[in-house]
């Protein structure tokens, strides 16, 4: 969110306050609707430093106190919304009912607050945008799509749809980590108890020998010295250094911008984020050209469901693309997102005036990649997982009996 300064005369008096909004044409819609009088200036500003204490207070505590909406519960507001708005019950009527009647509290609160907001004249687009963290880019994108083309009750129906697959995918992918995540997990375990129980007694034997040990049993000394004396500070270094990247993730555009950039690099998660998002913008995008949106405000509003902005940055040079004349097709093949047999694809349904189901096409096949991966994590990782494992009981073998190998044969000479 970004904070703009309005200046504005009231009663003969020039005044000024801040509001916060997502860019300056939100800015100036909530101004006229929110300040009295005459609106002078509209200018962008930074945050106060009151609310810059409270927001670097508020991330780093979000972190482990934040109440986060359940999507099973945001999926069934956005049901019964649909249900309710295709009855012919008013978008305002729609939201104060799913307001009284969601039990999540946060939620709650967010539909009530959404129900002020529209009693004061904003559109449903302008006030969740305030909770956007909360509901998620698809959500505004697809809420602004029923406003844009007045057929809210299909729109969040096809929106409900969307977030249960989004739902379906996260949950597979937890199903799929939680074998190897565990497995990890008692190995570090089982390594820590010997590092602190075990090692230590073979320590003292090692110093009484006062010989050159072998490089693994230093290492494993090392480990271990480190371990039982600085073990609680390794481990709030490592609960502290993620809620610092998270912070810096939701601050600084900068860290953001190398760090979707590297993400995309690694070993499997990359190509998890990679079809779970191209998937996604190619199945927002699909709606809003099958709804009769031009394509350069269909990819204006596709475009907000991206979090990562390094493929945010390769698909927005689609839109500049197009306004200049070139071609969906080729606009498409110079992001090099895309395979061949994709592009060929789309180049079929712009010629054929077919463009929606090709473009459906398209995210059926990416969706079934990313599937194909999630299906198949576990096959994935299980090398990674052995060479982890027997990296860690070489070591300790070696660690241990290699310095006894030389006792033995100190003995017997």
């Amino acid at each position: 969110m970004k904070y703009f300064e309005i200046n504005y005369l009231f009663k003969g008096k020039k005044s000024k306050t801040i509001i916060k909004s997502p860019d300056r044409k939100d800015a100036i819609s909530i101004a006229k609707n929110k300040v009295p009088g005459i609106i002078l200036t509209i200018k962008e500003t930074s945050a106060p430093l009151e609310d810059q204490l409270r927001g670097f207070k508020n991330e780093l505590l979000g972190t482990f106190l934040r109440k986060k909406i359940k999507m099973t519960s945001l999926i069934a507001a956005i049901r019964q919304l649909s249900v309710m708005t295709n009855a012919g019950i008013s978008i305002h009527d729609s939201v104060k009912e799913v307001a009284n009647a969601t039990i999540d509290t946060s939620l709650k609160e967010i539909f009530h607050t959404v129900n002020d907001d529209l009693n004061s004249g904003l559109s449903l687009t302008q006030s969740l945008m305030s909770y956007r963290e909360s509901v998620g880019d698809v959500t505004i994108a697809m809420v602004e799509l029923g406003e844009s083309t007045g057929n809210m009750a299909e729109s969040l129906e096809k929106l409900a749809d969307i977030l249960e697959e989004i739902e379906e995918n996260r949950q597979k992918f937890k199903k799929a980590l939680r074998y190897p995540i565990t497995v990890v997990i008692a190995i570090a375990i089982a390594f820590t108890i010997l590092m602190v129980y075990v090692v230590p007694k073979f320590k003292d034997i090692f110093e009484k020998l006062k010989a050159e040990l072998p490089l693994p049993t230093k290492i494993l000394l090392f480990m271990e010295h480190m371990i039982n004396q600085y073990g609680f500070f390794l481990l709030a270094g490592i609960i502290l250094s993620f809620v610092l990247i998270k912070y810096l993730l939701n601050t600084n555009e900068e860290f953001k911008k190398n760090f979707d950039e590297y993400i995309l690099k690694v070993y499997l998660i990359g190509d998890i984020i990679f079809y779970a998002t191209l998937s996604r913008f190619c199945l927002v995008f699909t709606e809003l050209i099958r709804a009769g949106i031009p394509i350069a405000d269909a990819l204006d509003t596709s475009l907000l469901t991206l979090e990562n902005t390094h493929l945010k940055k390769r698909l927005s040079s689609v839109k500049i693309s197009v306004q200049r004349g070139i071609s969906l097709t080729e606009s498409f093949r110079d992001t090099n997102l895309f395979e061949g047999m994709l592009i060929q694809m789309i180049q079929a349904g712009e010629q054929s005036g077919t463009l929606d189901k090709m473009l459906e096409k398209v995210t059926l096949y990416l969706k079934s990649r990313f599937n194909q991966i999630i299906d198949n994590i576990a096959s994935y990782i299980e090398p990674i997982l052995l060479g982890f494992i027997a990296g860690m009981v070489l070591l300790m073998a070696l660690g241990i009996f290699m310095p006894m190998w030389d006792m033995a044969k100190a003995v017997k000479s």
